[in-house]
C-alpha cells in the first residue's frame, strides 16, 4: 500500500465482511486492524483483501 486511495478499497471490501465492526488501515506500516463481533477466519479476510487488489503477507 502507498497510498489512502490504497487504505479505502482495502477498508472498503474488509468492511463487507458480515460481522466486522471496524478496520484500521496504516499505510506506512502496511498493516491492516480488523475488528469484528464474531471470530474472523484469516480466509475471509484475505479474500476481500485480494478483491481490493492487495495481498496478505501473514508471517
Amino acid at each position: 500500500m502507498v497510498c489512502g486511495n490504497c487504505a479505502d478499497l482495502i477498508t472498503e471490501e474488509v468492511s463487507r465482511i458480515a460481522g466486522v465492526t471496524g478496520v484500521s488501515v496504516a499505510v506506512e506500516a502496511g498493516t491492516v486492524t480488523v475488528t469484528s463481533d464474531r471470530p474472523l477466519p484469516l480466509t475471509e479476510v484475505r479474500a476481500a483483501v485480494e478483491e481490493a487488489g492487495y495481498e496478505i503477507q501473514h508471517p
